[in-house]
């Protein structure tokens, strides 16, 4: 059965992999809108890009919980998108970033995004914040290989 999942995951991460595939050196650039709100810190405390903290740090936000970042007064609406497990994947974030409030509409919560500024296409963002995020495969191998001792 863990096999089993663990393909089915390995094959969805594919296929999701190259539906939102991105140019990161164009995504970049556009990041100067983002961090406008937005910061990238490595978690041993290394800036990458300097920015505003009125949106959570994105470094490693690619398979991180949704509404997880420590400290982070989040709004009611993303809370309750994230308290339904949900994890960033490269097309969630892209989902996000083009319609927000959209976005927690659909995924289980309600109201609106503190997130006022929408891309038309995320994906080259996307694309770039992968770069500061753990391989997929990385991410799903951890809680495969955690399950076993929880059981």
């Amino acid at each position: 059965m863990t096999k089993l999942f663990a393909f089915t995951a390995a094959a969805l991460l594919a296929t999701s992999a190259a539906a939102v595939a991105g140019d990161p050196d164009k995504g970049a650039k556009d990041f100067n809108k983002c961090k406008a709100c937005h910061m990238i810190v490595s978690d041993a405390g290394e800036t990458i890009v300097k920015g505003g903290k009125t949106g959570p740090n994105l470094y490693g936000v690619i398979g991180r919980p949704v509404a997880s970042y420590p400290d982070f007064k989040y709004g009611d609406g993303i809370l309750a998108v994230g308290a339904t497990g949900m994890v960033w994947t490269e097309e969630l974030i892209t989902e996000y970033a083009v319609d927000p409030t959209k976005f927690i509409d659909t995924h289980g919560g309600s109201g609106r995004s503190k997130m006022t500024f929408k891309l038309k296409d995320a994906s080259d963002v996307v694309a770039y914040l992968a770069t500061f995020s753990a391989a997929p495969e990385a991410a799903e191998e951890a809680p495969a290989e955690e399950a076993p001792a929880s059981e």
